[in-house]
């Protein structure tokens, strides 16, 4: 099957952002909506170590290139939606890949979002000063 198509594709979540990833055979090329990686997620290197992580775990960092379009969210949503894409990529372009990026979690979608704002308070928990009097 990896020999048939000539790209693997992931989709990534995190909080609101959705990130679709393409790993196409080339030279470790990351592009984040059109734009080098170092572009767009500008200087912050824990952003880019994230988007990575799945590449250096199975070492195939300079075996594909990788375009990625990310929607919503901000810089750290998307860097682990970028993430999570590049791992299901990973682990549909080669089954072997699948228990290494399990054991470390990056198959795993983070359930975590913001809390909704509740009625009578002033965000998810924190609630107006008490007066007693």
């Amino acid at each position: 099957m990896a020999t048939a198509t000539r790209y693997h594709y992931g989709t990534g979540r995190r909080k609101s952002a959705v990130a679709r990833v393409r790993l196409v055979p080339g030279t470790g090329v990351i592009t984040v909506n059109g734009k080098e990686m170092a572009d767009y997620f500008g200087g912050r290197s824990i952003l880019h170590t994230t988007v990575q992580q799945p590449l250096v775990l199975t070492n195939t960092t300079a075996t594909y290139d990788v375009v990625v379009k990310v929607v919503g969210g901000g810089n750290a949503g998307q860097a682990g939606a970028v993430r999570h894409g590049i791992a299901r990529a990973l682990a549909k372009s080669d089954d072997e890949l699948r228990p290494a990026l399990k054991q470390a979690g990056f198959l795993t979608r983070d359930a975590r979002v913001k809390e909704r704002k509740k009625v009578g308070l002033k965000r998810a928990r924190k609630a107006p000063q008490y007066t007693k009097r």
